[in-house]
């Protein structure tokens, strides 16, 4: 029993797969991925932008014949969705070429092919053992909460990282503006000095003349 289980895991796994990437896009820079993808397969897109600039980013997928299918501008998180029509090599690419400056950390999950339940039941399942059936649709339902618990483990991670970049970059400003306030404060304590330090020298010098 435990092995019939094992084994209809994997099988319900390699229903689809998934490709998911963290990775650094340069100021001025285009990087693309390729992905071999069958005709009439399931072809869905996951990006944010996790850290840099305004967090935004372009974003543009190609069939094997080059034709545009998705193309976005200035984006920080979108999700696209289509099912093939040709098969052969996906291209994904991610730009940052507007950008003059600022690096971006992109986050990206690919998932071609779809979980296709009715796959696991066999023709003969209303002839099966009661107990059998009851522990595929266990297989099942515990395969479909796991895929649950890692989406929202990786929104969540996600959401975490930007915001402790955002704090982190809000306690150097505020340290750079307390510093800023502070040498205000004792350039102008020096320059009252001095002021009232000339001040009394030529009252001296006034006194001394007479």
């Amino acid at each position: 029993m435990a092995a019939y289980l094992i084994t209809s895991l994997v099988f319900i796994m390699s229903l689809a797969h998934a490709v998911e990437l963290t990775f650094e896009l340069p100021d001025k820079e285009e990087h693309c991925f390729y992905e071999e993808i069958k005709e009439n397969v399931q072809l869905t897109l996951e990006f944010q932008v996790v850290e840099g600039g305004k967090n935004d980013v372009d974003c543009k997928v190609e069939d094997p014949k080059q034709r545009v299918l998705y193309e976005v501008k200035k984006k920080n998180y979108d999700t696209y969705q289509t099912m093939t029509k040709i098969g052969g090599e996906y291209k994904i690419c991610f730009s940052n070429e507007f950008s003059t400056f600022t690096h971006k950390i992109v986050y990206f999950d690919l998932q071609v092919g779809e979980d296709d339940d009715s796959r696991l039941w066999d023709p003969e399942a209303d002839k099966k053992d009661l107990a059998l059936q009851q522990t595929e649709m266990s297989t099942v339902t515990v395969y479909n909460k796991l895929k649950s618990i890692i989406d929202f483990q990786t929104h969540h991670r996600l959401k975490e990282v930007s915001e402790r970049h955002f704090a982190e970059g809000l306690r150097d400003r505020v340290q750079l503006w307390s510093l800023l306030q502070f040498v205000i404060m004792i350039t102008v304590s020096l320059v009252q000095v001095l002021i009232v330090r000339s001040f009394f020298n030529a009252v001296a010098k006034r006194n001394n003349r007479t």
